[in-house]
């Protein structure tokens, strides 16, 4: 049976108008499972004007207020885990560890949010002159958007929506359309939390969608993450419009091995790395950079783990790697790994001669070795799973390797000298570094974001400054008639 999944506007589901929809599939099946409604921009405008309206009132509600309807909400998702994580599952593929996982990061962002009266504590200066104070306060920005990928269905929207409306915005979301259930999962959650209608909002849609919002002269502000050609467009059209932007772009990210590493535990971690999820996570390792002599030993490492990793449906307990989202990116990856091999590397473990499942859009897993910086397989973000080797001399080497790559969103060490580790976290051009830690994923009360192409614009993602980009900030400097001049008695001595 084929579902259809409309909009969340006003509090309830709304069929969409535009006579234009979307298939959803089952990549573990390849059948279509869904047929999502894409928005025209005549209903963007409708679901902008509710968030509007819905603002004007939620933005006067107090912070207690706001605090226990993240709470109801935080336990929500808690207590639907495991429903949310087979619809996950379901409509993208990953195993339901991995959805377990990604649901478990995005309750961290919503209780990091919980605590918004604290967040939003502003400075205050007594007598800054004779008889005048100053203070500053934080105030929401009115209506904001988050346009989401297709890889973290769940996890990226609570990134974005749960700061957001915890600082008084509403937020309209555009989700991918690949896998859209996940999204109207939450938008019930919020209303069954307290939230008012129209302070939260799903909009599914394609590019109309996208423009619609990016142009609407009553959205505030727009948060992206994608790939690094729709980041830049998505910068480029919402700030030529006057919003405050924050755009998430690709990464291609290193992990360097030096030659004193514990190999088993670097292999261990680039297997989980490199092909968790099959490979489609913007912090997903692409690039092992083995040092001195321990390439040899490293590639033997995770090309003997690889056999063990069972490729299967996400839905299955015992399947370590679901498929990839859709066929036309399985055969993508796949055509990376013909023009690896065609380029002169190495072909270690070759995913397309892996027994997998017929049906779907299952690839197995890829170890190429001897990569060069030249080679396609190399310079592109392929988001799948498929690991590079790439061999280096020295640290310097694999340092200046590191540093001329365009993305930098995440990169890891792997060594037991803690002064070589400290100098790579000093020396290195990347947004978030791991020592021995294979994908550097801030906890939510740091920030996540990258560097370079990783990055349009100069916020992160959520912790702190996901509190700042969804406020502006406002300094008041207040004077009152002198207390020796009141007509009212205030039955305590005056002072000047």
């Amino acid at each position: 049976m084929v579902t259809r999944i409309s909009h969340w506007i006003d509090g309830a589901v709304v069929p969409g108008t535009s006579g234009r929809t979307g298939p959803v599939y089952n990549p573990a099946t390849g059948l279509q499972s869904g047929e999502v409604d894409l928005a025209s921009a005549e209903e963007v405008n409708g679901a902008v004007a509710s968030a509007k309206a819905a603002a004007a009132e939620w933005r006067s509600s107090s912070l207690s207020r706001r605090s226990a309807v993240l709470f109801a909400f935080r336990e929500l998702l808690h207590d639907g885990a495991d429903e949310l994580a087979k619809i996950l599952t379901a409509e993208h593929g990953k195993v339901l560890a991995d959805a377990h996982g990604e649901i478990a990061r995005g309750l961290e962002n919503v209780e990091f949010a919980c605590g918004v009266p604290q967040l939003l504590k502003g400075g205050f200066s007594e007598q800054a002159s004779s008889g005048v104070d100053v203070y500053s306060i934080r105030q929401p920005l009115g209506v904001v958007a988050g346009i989401t990928p297709f890889n973290f269905p769940a996890m990226v929207p609570l990134w974005m929506a749960a700061n957001a409306i915890a600082c008084g915005n509403a937020f309209v979301l555009k989700p991918s359309e690949k896998d859209p259930s996940s999204s109207m999962w939450l938008a019930e959650a919020w209303k069954k939390a307290g939230l008012p209608d129209g302070v939260f909002s799903v909009v599914h849609g394609d590019k109309e969608a996208v423009d619609a919002l990016l142009t609407h002269p009553d959205i505030a502000a727009v948060s992206f993450v994608g790939s690094t050609p729709i980041a830049r467009y998505i910068y480029e059209t919402g700030t030529a419009h006057g919003k405050r932007v924050q755009a998430l772009g690709g990464a291609k990210n290193h992990m360097v091995v030096l030659p004193d590493a514990d190999v088993d535990m670097a292999a261990d971690a680039a297997v989980s790395a490199a092909y968790g999820a099959a490979g489609e996570r913007c912090m997903a390792i692409s690039v092992a950079v083995a040092v001195g002599d321990v390439g040899g030993p490293l590639v033997d490492a995770i090309a003997a783990r690889l056999p063990k990793l069972r490729v299967g449906n996400g839905a299955d307990p015992d399947s370590e790697m679901g498929p990839l989202i859709t066929r036309e990116h399985r055969d993508k990856v796949a055509g990376y790994i013909a023009s690896g091999a065609e380029s002169g590397a190495v072909v270690v473990v070759d995913g397309r001669e892996a027994d997998v499942p017929s049906d779907g859009f299952f690839l197995g897993t890829t170890l190429l070795d001897q990569v060069t910086p030249e080679m396609e397989v190399y310079r592109d973000e392929i988001f799948g799973p498929v690991l590079c080797v790439v061999r280096a001399d020295t640290y310097e080497e694999a340092l200046e390797l590191v540093n001329a790559n365009q993305y930098a969103n995440g990169v890891a060490i792997f060594t037991r000298d803690g002064g070589a580790a400290r100098q790579f976290q000093f020396d290195v051009e990347v947004g978030m570094v791991g020592i021995n830690v294979p994908i550097p994923v801030p906890v939510a009360y740091y920030s996540f974001g990258g560097w370079k192409a990783s990055l349009f614009g100069d916020t992160h993602m959520y912790g702190p400054e996901g509190i700042n980009f969804y406020t502006r900030g406002k300094v008041v400097t207040s004077r009152w008639p002198d207390p020796a001049t009141s007509v009212i008695d205030l039955g305590f001595p005056r002072t000047r």
